[in-house]
């Protein structure tokens, strides 16, 4: 009587269990793993280098926002400084009559405002005083002033105040500096006696 096999006997005697092929399919299934093992590092350092060029991406938005902020800001202040140098000409100008008005004090107390504000932001004025050296850092020379008394290259005068903000130049000062030169001539003959 012909035995009668079933599918699954059929596969049994089929499969090959000699340890030749158990060898090989064992190499087979290292040579699987390790190649995994490699794509997987590859992927790994690929998406590390991603995430670094990410972040660095964040830090430099972040920085370019920070700056054009930044310019923003200095602009608005520079345009500020403008309103804080017509305080400075009323102050300075002031007729003597108003000195002691209410309406003065009051515009004096609206320029201390300013100032504060200015302070608040990081804004200091740059010191000028006459007789300290030129400095083409903090200071633009605009006048030169011969005979003035001073050696040269000394601060004479300060035209318009100059400004800081934090640690750099937001404005610098403008002054007449003392010139190389004689002193200048003073007419001694009375008006009336010079020549036409």
């Amino acid at each position: 009587m012909p035995s009668h096999r079933t599918r699954a006997q059929e596969r049994v005697d089929e499969i090959d269990v000699s340890p030749t092929r158990l060898l090989a399919d064992l190499e087979a299934l290292r040579a699987e793993a390790d190649a995994a093992r490699t794509q997987s590092d590859e992927y790994l350092v690929a998406l590390q280098r991603e995430r670094a060029e990410f972040l660095n991406f964040k830090r430099r938005t972040t920085e370019e926002r920070q700056r054009d902020l930044g310019l923003a800001a200095e602009d608005l202040l520079r345009k500020v400084l403008t309103v804080a140098d017509d305080f400075d000409l009323a102050i300075e100008k002031r007729p003597e009559a108003v000195a002691a008005d209410p309406w003065f004090e009051g515009l004096s107390a609206i320029d201390r405002k300013l100032r504060i504000l200015l302070e608040s932001e990081g804004v200091t004025s740059i010191d000028v005083v006459p007789g300290t050296p030129f400095d083409p850092r903090d200071h633009d020379a605009i006048a030169t002033v011969p005979g003035s008394g001073r050696r040269e290259g000394e601060i004479v005068e300060l035209v318009r105040r100059g400004y800081r903000l934090r640690d750099r130049v937001l404005r610098p000062a403008l002054v007449a500096v003392a010139g190389a030169g004689p002193e200048p001539e003073i007419f001694t003959t009375p008006i009336h006696d010079l020549p036409n």
